[in-house]
């Protein structure tokens, strides 16, 4: 699995990055193995320190969902989540501050991705505590677990390749004056990459007699 976001507006492909915010979430919660809320939406740019910044368009951002949830049918339980930079830039129509007001629409500021998390999830996101931690079965502690499991995995899978590569067999120690270390194979088939470039790698000896 392999995964980027951009965090910078470049405006090249994709315009903007208003969409950063969400796809974070969503990846965060593809890792965490925790559900989002589908009766939500979200816009809001993503900095590299986890704040969410402001984006262009929010009002027909709102107004546009707004218009989809009366389509598919009102739940009471719709809304938009939007940079809390956002709030004092809206000029959103009658119809939509009416069912606001009502309680039938949603408009939450967020100022965090923690704070996106949270609201879409319902799970807390987790502060590092003085140890460094973060608190079991937070978003953050589960995301965190998963990406160290992924890392572990990884590391070994690498180990795997280097030894076929290499020649060699993991594990294995050369016997007491049987030789010295080479860059030669040991006998058989001569797997691609074979060479010097895996000594060092992993735990693997290479030795001739």
């Amino acid at each position: 699995m392999s995964a980027s976001i951009a965090f910078e507006q470049s405006y090249e492909q994709v315009e903007g990055d208003s969409a950063s915010v969400a796809e974070m979430c969503a990846l965060l919660s593809s890792l965490a193995d925790i559900p989002i809320k589908q009766n939500l939406a979200v816009t809001g740019s993503l900095n590299q320190r986890g704040e969410v910044q402001a984006v262009g368009g929010v009002t027909s951002k709102i107004e546009g969902f707004f218009a989809t949830c009366k389509v598919k049918g009102p739940t009471g339980q719709q809304g938009v989540a939007i940079p809390e930079a956002n709030v004092r830039h809206l000029m959103l129509k009658p119809e939509v501050v009416e069912a606001v007001r009502d309680g039938k629409f949603h408009v939450y500021a967020v100022k965090t991705i923690d704070e996106a998390m949270e609201m879409l999830t319902g799970a807390p996101a987790g502060e590092r505590g003085p140890e460094g931690a973060f608190p079991p079965e937070t978003v953050n502690a589960r995301v965190e677990d998963r990406l160290r499991r992924f890392a572990e995995r990884a590391a070994e899978l690498a180990a795997r390749g280097a030894c076929r590569a290499g020649g060699g067999l993991p594990g294995r120690r050369r016997p007491a004056g049987r030789g010295r270390i080479t860059g030669r194979r040991v006998p058989g088939p001569r797997p691609a990459g074979a060479g010097r470039a895996a000594l060092g790698l992993v735990p693997c000896q290479l030795w001739s007699e």
